[in-house]
């Protein structure tokens, strides 16, 4: 963590692991598969897995939409940074 270029790519793979976090949790609290999912956005269970396994960057209108099928609201916050 003495490294800034290693404190700064972690704090990074941390802000994502919580975006996924938020992702599996609104999609479990609707009670919904991957599947069905996958069905409320035109899309395939396999484009579901990759996003909640954190292997894509989200648009915000993907973000936008994976919220209101599961019957959640997006929103963003900027805060300030930890130097």
């Amino acid at each position: 963590m003495k490294d800034p270029e290693f404190r700064e790519e972690y704090a990074r793979a941390d802000d994502e692991f919580v975006l996924v976090e938020a992702l599996i949790r609104a999609r479990t609290a609707a009670k919904l598969t991957q599947e069905e999912l996958a069905n409320r956005l035109g899309t395939t269970q396999s484009a579901i897995a990759r996003l909640e396994g954190g292997g894509v960057s989200p648009s915000f209108a993907t973000l936008r939409r994976y919220a209101e099928a599961t019957g959640t609201r997006l929103t963003v916050k900027l805060v300030p940074a930890d130097n």
